[in-house]
């Protein structure tokens, strides 16, 4: 199988779009997820994200990666930090393509959850809303960002405050994803179901198989 090799001014000299789809794809499949936030006001917003990343287990914390906010109006953005609490709701195939047009740059006067064909649903006296159609979702805290000074896009940290997830997703304390019919996400707009292969138990030096590398 022959292979693409490509240098950093190889890819500095690629055509914008080409760069973009790119470098989007090269980490693999990434997790497709909805965010859902509200303005005092009680305009709501929802958006898709495929940057959300686990950083902490106690607490709870899960960070995402926020495009630059100074020339483009985000209104994620700007309703996590009115507010301080927004929502992350995973993608399931049913509504795929309602998920992926929430990208579109509607303004702030219009809702995506109407404008695409989702519900707002609000839990628990929750202040942000969350994806009706989801069986999985997260009510986040806003906590902190940090500013990435070489492309001005922010890592907003957040912690976990509510946490809803089916039943059979539950599998032996873990959670099965494929179960859940989460989607993940490659590059800007292609979306990939999940199957799950093997579970394999914690890792111990003194467990290691002896793998026969060829050598």
């Amino acid at each position: 199988m022959s292979n693409f090799f490509y240098t950093d001014s190889d890819i500095k000299n690629l055509d914008r779009r080409v760069r973009l789809k790119l470098i989007n794809a090269v980490t693999g499949i990434k997790p497709g997820n909805l965010v859902g936030s509200m303005n005092s006001k009680g305009q709501t917003n929802l958006s898709v994200f495929s940057s959300v990343v686990h950083l902490g287990s106690d607490p709870a914390l899960l960070g995402m990666i926020m495009r630059p906010v100074e020339e483009v109006p985000r209104h994620t953005y700007q309703n996590i930090l009115e507010t301080g609490y927004y929502t992350i709701n995973h993608i399931h195939p049913t509504f795929v393509e309602n998920a992926h047009y929430t990208s579109a740059k509607f303004d702030e006067s219009i809702s995506e959850f109407d404008r695409c064909g989702l519900t707002a649903e609000f839990l628990e006296n929750f202040d942000a809303p969350f994806v009706k159609e989801s069986t999985f979702k997260m009510g986040m805290q806003f906590l902190q960002q940090i500013e990435i000074p070489q492309n001005k896009t922010r890592l907003i940290i957040g912690e976990v405050k509510v946490l809803v997830l089916p039943e059979e997703a539950r599998v032996d304390g873990d959670i099965d994803l494929e179960q859940s019919r989460s989607i993940g996400i490659s590059g800007l707009n292609s979306y990939y179901e999940l199957r799950k292969l093997a579970t394999f138990p914690y890792a111990r030096t003194n467990e290691v198989p002896d793998f026969d590398n060829g050598s």
